[in-house]
């Protein structure tokens, strides 16, 4: 993918070639529809919206948009409903889910739009404007499930910003949205995800595992723990560049890392941040964004055998638009 990702040509030119079905959970949101009126008119994208169809056309008479060509579809009415409750079952009777709570759950969008992909309806999912991350993330965890070999599945943010040499500078930063204080073999898992995911937006991935400390220069718990993570990331890809733990100055200024650890080959040069913990790497990614003027895409979910991802409650059409293109672009990839 080129590093230049104005306007996502390379997602998109992609998409053309081999165009995918994405639904969209909450049908009737104007941010949605709004997005969806735009991937119609593309025509490499097709939007599928949960909701009824009186909801999903009257909201969008009344904001003005035109979804002609969108497949709208309603839980209530769906005709391979029976199926889909059967598969459900079986999918969580390990918890002894019963048919008639099955038939209530599915009215519920996330876990039926989560399961049109499951049963291969669609491509890929795009939740998250009114519903919170974990209702976006739990049925994705329940019944897409991780892929083989993969112990968790993990997020990361992609940052964009404009530079002064023409291309954009872009970074991946994880785990900022899922993991809550993943532990050694964690990290290092979610280290060889993000450089994956960072290489499909044109990054060249240089690995830091972040901390208070940097090659030994503070000692403590967090310290050994983001250390011994490096280590594990390393013996898992001997060939990615990857260095931990680091302070952040150390990771991107090669002025501070010349001081710090001048013969470090990830240090002043970083673009994938390895966060010690959920606070920290949330904070760090909102701090670029708000502060540092990046554009922010994602969480990105790693790890799952078909891509679902979350959209933010307080986002804006043109988020939707390109998380949409994003998420159908990664259907193809392989990030294992």
């Amino acid at each position: 993918m080129s590093r230049n990702m104005h306007g996502f040509g390379a997602m998109i030119k992609k998409l053309k070639q081999s165009p995918k079905k994405i639904v969209f959970t909450e049908g009737s949101d104007p941010r949605i529809l709004e997005a969806a009126s735009r991937l119609l008119a593309s025509n490499f994208l097709t939007p599928l919206l949960v909701g009824t169809q009186e909801e999903v056309e009257e909201a969008a008479e009344e904001y003005g948009y035109n979804i002609r060509g969108a497949q709208i579809i309603d839980p209530a009415k769906f005709e391979k409903i029976d199926e889909m409750v059967e598969m459900l079952c079986e999918l969580r009777k390990s918890k002894n889910l019963q048919p008639e709570r099955a038939r209530e759950i599915l009215l519920q969008g996330n876990y039926f739009g989560t399961m049109l992909v499951k049963m291969g309806y669609a491509d890929s999912l795009l939740g998250g404007a009114t519903y919170t991350t974990a209702d976006t993330i739990r049925p994705a965890l329940q019944l897409i499930k991780a892929k083989p070999g993969h112990n968790i599945v993990s997020s990361c943010f992609i940052l964009v910003r404009p530079s002064a040499t023409g291309e954009n500078e872009v970074l991946a930063m994880a785990d900022c949205a899922i993991n809550i204080k993943p532990n050694e073999d964690e990290l290092a898992e979610i280290a060889i995800e993000a450089a994956k995911c960072g290489q499909l937006f044109g990054i060249d991935p240089k690995v830091a595992f972040l901390s208070y400390s940097t090659l030994g220069s503070g000692a403590g718990e967090d310290v050994d723990k983001m250390h011994n993570a490096a280590l594990k990331a390393k013996a898992l890809n001997p060939n990615l560049p990857i260095s931990g733990e680091m302070q952040f100055d150390a990771a991107v200024s090669p002025r501070v890392a010349r001081t710090k650890c001048p013969d470090d080959p990830v240090a002043g040069h970083a673009n994938v941040f390895i966060f010690p913990d959920i606070n920290a790497g949330n904070i760090g990614y909102k701090i670029a964004q708000r502060m540092g003027n990046f554009e922010a895409y994602g969480p990105i979910l790693l790890g799952l055998n078909s891509p679902i991802n979350d959209l933010s409650r307080g986002c804006n059409a043109d988020e939707v638009y390109s998380m949409a293109i994003i998420t159908a672009a990664l259907v193809d990839e392989e990030l294992e």
